[in-house]
């Protein structure tokens, strides 16, 4: 029985490797591809997996994961500086389509008013994971469509909270229906409350215990923990799993370990994540659209169509230039992954037929397909720069991140808070990260040299990362990762000796400091200024010697690039 879950595991596996870097080549992203590669290996395909159902339960983990990551990033300081696009464009965005398109559902289709009422709000959510790939990629996150585009995705990942939250009250009994809201209503917001009581008193304090104790594994046994347990406690009084972990998100958001946290659980999201796409392909009738390939195309297109329309307005009269409100609503004119979450959960509960069902999940996957088309013709619309900036959708991110907040990165962030410089840093010692963020300094907890750390932390967008970790092995480390990881980023760093230093430059290091070096030349100083020396004289001796010695470092540094 094991080996038999495990062939299908396997089978996943393989399809997953082959399929998802072939369409990352071709520019369509992992979701088509985990899509398509369940389409191949399931019953519409080659009929490899059998248990779709069992891996299903499996997969949804993955959206548990998902929903918790999007919680952790929804800090409310940040929704606040984004505020009148993320709650005035957003919400009127997700609002009016999901009007529209759920009128449609019922009065033109004929679904039934339970499920249309639903239908029309999935299918308003745009694809976060996906958008979010290909502004990355086309490196317009920071530009005017990219950050407007962020922040109407920041409000769609809010909206499946109350849309998860309904999905179980379309579900009740006609006649029972009015008199059973109130009671579940109130059961759950009793509930919930205990539930934020508990992490708001109980969750930091052992965290920081956890992070005391110096074991990754302890750590990360507690992040799953706390994202399963929360999920597992809301799914029994009601409520989704997805719900549970999204409030367990919220929770930690603000909390000095949540990069840590999310670090930690990103390997097991993208993983579990990635199941989830690949079961919803299993899942998917390929009879439906070789039966009536018109019917399905034009259905997407109509999707397609009334998102444009809809937002195109809406983004005109938020202030962009028509060409800006063009290309926001061309990006965000697809399904996404959260369509396929609620619809999985509708079908789930009886709230859609098979066949309903199915041909939803037709549509959300074909407008994703789509997607890298529009999103193409979306950047060459925009790249008229524009002088006139909009206001309030600045993303907050740091330019400048310290890795390690000892002595040294102390006085360095001291510096930069007397300069008005906004920096962020993270160290891995728990006690130091407590004592500084009781003075109000921007320090967070975790492994510097994870990269999924790195990647919490925004070091993309960073300009500047100075690393003063006292671990030499761990800077070489870090700074390896960096340069692989950030091709253009400028590393400063901490170092010690000669050929130390040397290393440090030929892993990629932008500059290096030797601390015996400066050291020297300080003490040096003060002995020249006590002897009499005019300080035209001491510099240019002071300088001399900084200079050769430098030149010695990087001259070490080409001669073992030379030998490796």
């Amino acid at each position: 029985m094991i080996s038999h879950y495990l062939l299908d595991i396997i089978i996943l596996l393989m399809a997953a490797v082959i399929a998802v870097p072939l369409f990352q080549a071709i520019r369509l992203g992992a979701v088509p591809g985990f899509l398509i590669s369940g389409v191949i290996v399931g019953p519409s395909g080659l009929g490899l997996i059998g248990n779709v159902s069992e891996i299903r339960y499996l997969a949804e983990i993955g959206v548990v994961l998902l929903l918790f990551v999007i919680g952790i990033e929804l800090k409310p300081s940040r929704l606040w500086l984004m505020r009148r696009l993320v709650f005035g464009l957003g919400s009127l965005q997700v609002l009016m389509t999901g009007i529209f398109l759920g009128c449609i559902s019922y009065f033109v289709f004929d679904i039934p008013l339970r499920a249309a009422t639903l239908i029309g709000p999935a299918l308003a959510l745009s694809s976060t994971a996906f958008v979010l790939q290909l502004l990355t990629e086309q490196k317009s996150l920071t530009s005017t469509y990219g950050r407007t585009s962020f922040s109407v995705l920041l409000f769609q990942d809010l909206a499946v909270v109350p849309l998860l939250a309904l999905l179980p009250l379309l579900t009740m009994p006609e006649l029972s229906l009015g008199k059973d809201i109130g009671f579940a209503l109130a059961e759950s917001i009793l509930i919930l409350g205990l539930i934020v009581l508990l992490g708001r008193y109980l969750l930091h304090p052992v965290l920081h215990r956890v992070a005391l104790s110096g074991n990754a594994e302890v750590f990360t046994a507690s992040a799953v923990l706390l994202v399963l347990g929360t999920a597992w406690v809301t799914e029994h009084i009601g409520l989704s799993m997805a719900m549970g972990a999204f409030l367990a998100g919220l929770l930690i958001s603000d909390s000095s370990y949540r990069h840590q946290v999310r670090a930690e659980i990103q390997p097991f999201r993208g993983l579990f994540l990635g199941l989830f796409f690949m079961s919803m392909g299993m899942l998917l009738n390929l009879e439906l659209l070789l039966e009536s390939p018109l019917v399905s195309l034009g259905l997407v297109s109509g999707l397609i169509i009334i998102k444009i329309v809809v937002l195109f307005p809406l983004a005109y009269l938020f202030g962009l230039k028509t060409k800006n409100s063009l290309a926001v609503s061309m990006i965000l004119a697809q399904s996404g992954e959260f369509a396929l979450v609620l619809f999985s959960l509708a079908y789930l509960a009886d709230l859609f037929s098979k066949e309903l069902f199915q041909q939803l999940l037709l549509i959300v996957l074909l407008s994703m397909l789509v997607t890298p088309i529009l999103a193409h013709f979306a950047q060459r619309l925009s790249k008229e720069k524009e002088k006139k900036k909009i206001k309030n959708i600045e993303m907050p991110v740091a330019p400048i991140v310290l890795a390690g907040f000892g002595r040294v990165g102390h006085r360095i962030g001291e510096i930069f808070s007397m300069a008005d410089i906004p920096f962020l840093a993270l160290d891995s010692d728990a006690s130091i990260v407590e004592k500084e963020r009781a003075n109000g300094h921007p320090v967070f907890f975790g492994d510097v040299c994870n990269p999924e750390l790195l990647s919490a932390a925004g070091a993309s967008n960073a300009k500047i990362i100075i690393v003063t970790l006292n671990d030499f092995d761990a800077t070489e480390q870090l700074v390896s990762t960096l340069r692989k990881t950030y091709p253009d980023m400028v590393i400063y760093v901490r170092g010690h000796s000669l050929n130390k230093c040397a290393e440090l430059r030929r892993l990629g290091a932008s500059g290096v400091v030797s601390e015996n070096v400066e050291t020297s030349m300080e003490l040096a100083s003060m002995a020249l200024v006590n002897i009499g020396f005019d300080d035209q004289k001491r510099e240019s001796i002071l300088g001399e010697f900084r200079q050769t010695y430098y030149d010695q470092i990087d001259g070490v540094a080409r001669s073992k690039d030379t030998e490796n």
